[in-house]
Formats: C-alpha cells, sequence, structure tokens
C-alpha cells in the first residue's frame, strides 16, 4: 500500500517523538537524582534507546520507512534511493517530533530536574557530550558508528525482505542501536542521529530549568555532520556491494 507524504510525514514526527522519549526518558531516568532508576547504569539507556528505535519501527516501517534520522533520509537521497523532493518535509517532521519527545521527556521528570545540580548530567539528558572534549574524537564515534548503524540496517532490511520477515528486520535493528549505544556510548552519548541531538539541544537552550548550565554549541555541529556523513558513506558502500 502506498501512502500519502502527509500521512508518511506525520509517521515519521511521531516515530521520532516516540524515539526521544524512550531513549532520553531513560537517560533522565538514570541522571536525574532522586527518580526510581537513579544512577541504574548504561545498560538501562542502552535498552531506552534500542526500544526508541524499535517500536517505532514496528509501528511505521511499512508506512514512512521509519527513517526517523535525518542521517539515514539524506544519505539515501544523496545515493539515488529516496526522492529529493520529500527530504525537507522529512527533515522538517523528524526534527519537530524530537522537539516535541524531549519536552515530553522534560514535563515527565520535572521535578528531578529541579532537584538535580550536576549540569553535565541534566544535559545529557537532552544532548550528546564528548566525554575527551574533542571534536576529533566525538567526529569519529559519531561517523563509525552512524555507519554501522546504517549500513547493518540497510543488511538486515535487505535480506529479511527476501524471507518475507521485515518484522524481524525491525527487532534486530533496534537490537543493534542497543548495542551500538552500550558499545561505543560511553564517549560521545551517542546520537547517531542529527535530529536526536539537535533538537533536544534546542529545547536544553530555550526552555527554562532551574538549573542546566551550558548547551554546548560549541560541539553542536558534531553529531550533525559525522552521522549524515557516516550515513552516506555507509550507504554508498552497500548500494555498491550488495544492490
Amino acid at each position: 500500500m502506498t501512502y500519502s507524504l502527509f500521512t508518511r510525514v506525520m509517521a515519521e514526527m511521531i516515530g521520532t517523538a516516540f524515539l526521544v522519549v524512550l531513549g532520553n526518558g531513560a537517560v533522565a531516568d538514570v541522571e536525574l537524582k532522586g527518580t526510581k532508576g537513579f544512577h541504574g547504569g548504561w545498560i538501562l539507556i542502552g535498552i531506552g534507546y534500542g526500544c526508541g528505535v524499535m517500536i517505532p519501527a514496528m509501528m511505521f516501517a511499512n508506512i514512512s520507512g521509519n527513517h526517523i534520522n535525518p542521517a539515514l533520509t539524506i544519505a539515501l537521497a544523496v545515493n539515488g534511493m529516496f526522492p529529493w523532493n520529500e527530504v525537507l518535509p522529512y527533515l522538517a517532521a523528524q526534527m519537530i517530533g524530537a522537539v516535541i519527545g524531549q519536552l515530553i521527556v522534560v514535563w515527565s521528570y520535572r521535578p528531578y530536574y529541579d532537584l538535580s545540580t550536576n549540569t553535565e548530567s541534566i544535559l545529557g539528558t537532552f544532548s550528546t557530550i564528548d566525554a575527551a572534549h574533542s571534536y576529533r574524537d566525538g567526529f569519529i564515534n559519531e561517523f563509525v558508528g552512524t555507519f554501522i548503524l546504517i549500513f547493518g540496517a540497510l543488511g538486515m532490511t535487505h535480506n529479511m525482505a527476501f524471507q518475507s520477515n521485515i518484522g524481524l528486520a525491525n527487532f534486530t535493528i533496534g537490537l543493534l542501536v542497543m548495542t551500538l549505544v552500550i558499545s561505543m556510548g560511553g564517549a560521545t552519548g551517542p546520537a547517531l542521529n542529527p535530529a536526536r541531538d539537535l533538537g533536544p539541544r534546542l529545547v536544553h537552550a530555550l526552555y527554562p530549568l532551574k538549573t542546566k548550565g551550558d548547551s554546548h554549541w560549541d560541539y553542536s555541529w558534531v553529531p550533525v555532520v559525522a552521522p549524515i556523513a557516516g550515513g552516506i558513506a555507509a550507504v554508498y558502500l552497500y548500494k555498491l556491494l550488495f544492490l
């Protein structure tokens, strides 16, 4: 079944909002003082992000493709696998969804934001921070992580489509995200998705919290540019080798 652009854009917006609520919500549960999951560990965050991708994929993969990531949308378009005239609507929906999702996280955890005084922990519930304070290291981490994410997603989707088992592909993509967060996330967060970082960072900058500190705009280009570059490289190589 072919869906209208409006329907697909709405799926992208809702799917991205779910991603941010489940992913950044898990970070808030672990990082904010007084929550039930306070200091619960990085595994909980990995599970949150893995489900944050898997659940929208189960809901919307057959509607919009469940990009929920500007890096994937742009990479597919650059490599001739997605129409350029639909790129801007998809990107706008993803950004709006990320902002909505982050606002839901803030409203849900507002009492715990007020209790928390660690500004880096607070920012971490919105967007990424490079632990080594290095643009180069952050760029490498985001590039490689996004390359693996998108190359893996293409491979699983392509192979399992032949087996008429897209549901399993969507499930395994969620596992891949969870594994990437657990294995590579200690360095930067990570973003692996420009909308997931930039939308919440805008909310952090503009929303009046009792304590929040700096939004680290000097670093903000890294989780935007690196995932896009990694995504373009991943789609190019997969298409060259296997399609």
